[in-house]
């Protein structure tokens, strides 16, 4: 299905991102033009352009944000930081605490693409989610646009028919979305239809103003393992192919929203049929979380399931930090899920078969066999950590957990022995 009309990052940045990430620049239009990739990047807060999608590294979102029980900007200005120079590729502003227009613009500042969910603030907005209507609605997506945010979480599949489906095939969890939930509670409330679904042109209409990337939200997205098949979630799935498709018809670069929780067996078989009924717009997904009995390990939960997401085609992976289901983030907390999350981008990289990110296994390889700590530490994913963690102990040629009785020593040195005549 070919675009109406579709606007193209310029020729600089296409080059630009085609050379970060090793692909022919005519193969990169391509894919835009196809829908596999996106480039948030709104003009009117020009940051370096980040490509995600088919062909591309797989990218990392770090979410930020306050809440009413504890709104402090200076945090998130940490947290936000924090989760760029720990490899970061975007941030999302999730506050529902405070002056949230103030909080959006310094998020705004920091120069990679910005995402943020406008129900958040329509719902503080209204005073309660039975008040919001279309037109707050519209006004904050519209606002949002305006501040120079490059990607929106917009909740457009949970419809009716995804209402019904919650009641006659009810789940564990109900519904563990905030964005999902305050689209039920309104649409059960109003009994009308939400308005991000009967009015999605004029949706695609403000976002093609504003050049905005819109990240169609998982609403239904599993709370846990045992609503992992219930059937609301597959409804969404339906529903969200039916909106990839218009709005890559209308000419607006769309990503899609995965699933949460969901046992390691039910990744693969759901990033493809996700793909497949989006015509493989890029999938951003939150985990997915393996088991849901980690409480304060599920940052290593969803690295795991991130893994073997990208495998099946994930291109960009929403930190999960350890606080997850527990507290609010602190920023000890977005260090820790922010490194998980690009060790899990890494092994999608890995498993997508990309030279750069193989070459950098075999220079390590090599690093090691000869014992260059200094080699080793540059390539690894954080240098700064594996110098900490090797120079507690003394300075010596081996690590101190082997010492003398290194391996990599004894049989490179076995090899590397003269021979007779005094040759290697």
């Amino acid at each position: 299905m070919v675009p109406t009309r579709y606007s193209l990052p310029d020729t600089s940045v296409l080059n630009t991102i085609a050379q970060a990430e090793s692909l022919d620049t005519d193969r990169l239009i391509r894919l835009i033009q196809a829908g596999r990739v996106v480039v948030p990047r709104n003009p009117r807060r020009p940051n370096p352009p980040c490509a995600i999608g088919e062909g591309c590294k797989v990218k990392v979102n770090v979410n930020v944000g306050t809440s009413q029980g504890l709104c402090d900007p200076a945090l998130e200005k940490e947290k936000a930081e924090a989760a760029i120079q720990n490899g970061g590729h975007t941030l999302m502003d999730l506050s529902t605490g405070g002056d949230l227009p103030a909080i959006r613009r310094m998020v705004l500042s920091y120069p990679v693409p910005v995402g943020t969910v406008p129900i958040y603030e329509a719902v503080r907005r209204a005073g309660s989610v039975q008040d919001i209507d279309a037109d707050l609605l519209f006004t904050v997506i519209r606002e949002h646009c305006r501040d120079g945010v490059d990607f929106l979480t917009l909740h457009c599949g949970v419809n009716q028919d995804v209402l019904r489906s919650l009641r006659e095939d009810p789940r564990r969890m109900g519904v563990v979305s905030r964005g999902g939930s305050f689209h039920v509670a309104m649409m059960a409330a109003q009994e009308e239809e939400n308005p991000l679904w009967s009015e999605f042109d004029y949706l695609c209409e403000i976002l093609a103003e504003y050049q905005v990337v819109v990240s169609l939200g998982d609403g239904m997205r599993p709370g846990c393992h045992e609503d992992a098949a219930r059937e609301a979630k597959t409804v969404e799935y339906l529903n969200l192919g039916r909106l990839a498709r218009r709005a890559h018809h209308l000419g607006i670069p769309r990503m899609i929203e995965g699933p949460g929780h969901m046992p390691l067996e039910q990744i693969g078989y759901n990033v493809r049929m996700i793909k497949e009924l989006t015509d493989h717009a890029p999938l951003y997904l939150l985990g997915p979380l393996v088991t849901d009995i980690a409480s304060g390990y599920d940052h290593v939960v969803g690295a795991i399931g991130g893994a073997i997401a990208c495998k099946h085609g994930a291109n960009f992976l929403c930190m999960v930090s350890p606080s997850e289901h527990l507290a609010l983030p602190r920023v000890h907390d977005i260090i820790e899920g922010t490194r998980a999350s690009v060790l899990a981008a890494h092994v999608g990289d890995l498993l997508a078969g990309r030279e750069d990110a193989r070459d950098r296994e075999i220079m390590m390889g090599k690093a090691r066999q000869e014992l260059d700590w200094e080699k080793q530490f540059n390539l690894s994913l954080f240098p700064d950590v594996a110098r900490s963690i090797h120079d507690r102990d003394p300075e010596k040629e081996t690590c101190s957990m082997c010492g003398d009785l290194c391996a990599v020593k004894m049989v490179r040195d076995l090899f590397m022995a003269p021979d007779d005549d005094g040759t290697a």
